[in-house]
């Protein structure tokens, strides 16, 4: 059931000009699928062309019309979970639950910004003199370049495509050339509910070439960008050079902290229960789990009893919980990181090895006694790989959380009222949750500080990225 999958531009569904295509890889059998668009500059220069004639028209429908034809898009993409699901399932591996919630997940965000689009408000200011009318209003800052990896091949377009159109911008989406079909068949919806032609763009490609070209043109207005941190360094830069509006969701590697009051077989359990959601391809995974030193051997043993109980398998198959990592690229991470960490003194508690020989599956792995120039504890792992260190006070923790120059997302555990206020005040992150898994709903903010990038793709903050502020000041005749 897995179809080649073509570009959308200008309202149409397109094979490439140069009829170029990129192969698509089920990771659970290592075999070839399908096959992706890959688009030329001729692609990108009619996109561009579609984008702006797009805005044009976009941006004169009411906020009151454009919720509603979210709305439609949203029930279309819920009608459709289920063949969607086994799609994004097939191209990225993640167990067909999770696939299907992801879908759905999608759907609430376009319902959310659904409704942003009509609450977009702008507001009066009090003049100084009589007759003097000062009035701020929120127009939409024009067509939007996305770029989005293939952790996520739905939840990460969602974002960025729901908030543009809410605000009245076009865009022109480049999905991941590694998962296409999902991101695919949420552009359908959209294209399905009415939205116009020109308005949603999509193209695969080279991501160098395409970021490098659609970044600067004068078309785009604003950039958003979801991946590593590298990565977004240099398209800030390209952006910042051509004074681009940019939002930028990057890497993380996130604490967990557990103190010696906390609930520890609950905090070993939802962390376990996270830590591997995707195979730990989540920006926002827990990675080094923080432990105090009182209920240190207890936590591990909760954490290693937790991890255990994982089942790797294909995706597709019923009862499998974790399935293989997207691509043969993060097989040769988490090699190499727990090598290192293995040869610098570093304990394996359970996993480290790849399964079998075909297709890209790994043993859910947890280190300890982890010392601090193995590279793991410095780069994130974006992995099945958990590391749990132990820590005595509360300063040596806050300490440990704030070393690296990532500030994404973070953990805690404790019953203290007061330890709770003073961690949330302490650790820099742009996200905390605290006794419980409460990240990433379409309602909430959703971003990072420091090396992890800025802006915010959730809440109602996500929104106004997009619009540009108009002050306008009127005397009367």
């Amino acid at each position: 059931m897995y179809q080649d999958v073509a570009l959308f531009i200008d309202g149409a569904w397109t094979a490439a000009s140069g009829n170029r295509t990129i192969d698509v890889v089920n990771p659970a059998t290592g075999e070839a699928i399908g096959k992706v668009a890959h688009a030329d500059r001729g692609d990108l220069d009619r996109a561009l062309e579609a984008a702006d004639r797009g805005f044009r028209q976009w941006r004169k429908v009411s906020a009151f019309d454009r919720s509603k034809l979210m709305r439609k898009a949203a029930d279309i993409l819920r009608s459709r979970a289920d063949a969607i699901a086994t799609l994004l399932t097939m191209e990225q591996g993640k167990p067909l639950v999770e696939a299907k919630g992801e879908v759905l997940a999608g759907a609430d965000v376009i319902d959310w910004f659904a409704e942003e689009a009509r609450r977009a408000y702008g507001r009066v200011i009090p003049a100084r003199a009589e007759g003097v009318y000062q009035l701020v209003v929120k127009e939409p800052v024009g067509p939007v370049a996305a770029f989005t990896p293939w952790n996520f091949p739905i939840n990460q377009v969602v974002r960025k495509l729901s908030a543009a159109l809410a605000a009245g911008c076009s865009i022109i989406v480049k999905a991941p050339e590694e998962t296409p079909a999902s991101p695919a068949e949420l552009i359908r919806a959209f294209a399905d509910a009415g939205v116009p032609a020109g308005v949603i763009n999509l193209v695969y490609g080279v991501p160098a070439e395409i970021s490098e070209y659609l970044i600067p043109h004068p078309v785009i207005r604003k950039m958003s960008f979801t991946g590593s941190t590298a990565v977004g360094k240099q398209l800030a830069a390209i952006a910042g050079a051509h004074m681009k509006r940019v939002t930028m969701e990057l890497g993380g590697h996130a604490p967990a902290i557990v103190f010696d009051d906390a609930d520890v077989a609950q905090a070993s359990k939802l962390l376990a229960g996270f830590k591997y959601r995707n195979a730990g391809q989540v920006c926002i995974s827990p990675t080094r789990m923080l432990v105090q030193e009182k209920v240190y051997d207890q936590f591990v043993e909760g954490f290693l009893e937790q991890t255990k109980r994982v089942k790797v398998g294909d995706g597709l198959e019923s009862g499998t919980s974790m399935g293989p990592l997207a691509n043969t690229r993060r097989i040769a991470a988490m090699e190499g990181f727990i090598g290192d960490a293995q040869q610098k003194g570093a304990r394996i508690q359970t996993g480290g090895n790849r399964i079998g020989n075909k297709g890209n599956f790994f043993e859910p792995t947890v280190l300890t006694d982890v010392p601090m120039d193995a590279r793991v504890m410095h780069e994130e792992p974006f992995g099945p790989l958990a590391i749990i260190s132990r820590f005595s006070g509360f300063d040596d923790v806050v300490a440990e959380a704030n070393r690296l120059p990532y500030g994404l997302a973070s953990y805690a555990f404790t019953r203290s009222a007061k330890t709770a206020n003073a961690i949330a005040n302490q650790v820099e992150a742009g996200m905390m949750t605290i006794n419980h898994i409460g990240l990433a709903l379409p309602e909430v903010p959703f971003g990072g500080v420091k090396d992890s990038g800025y802006g915010s793709e959730g809440g109602s903050e996500a929104i106004e990225a997009y619009l540009n502020t108009k002050f306008v000041t009127q005397a009367g005749l």
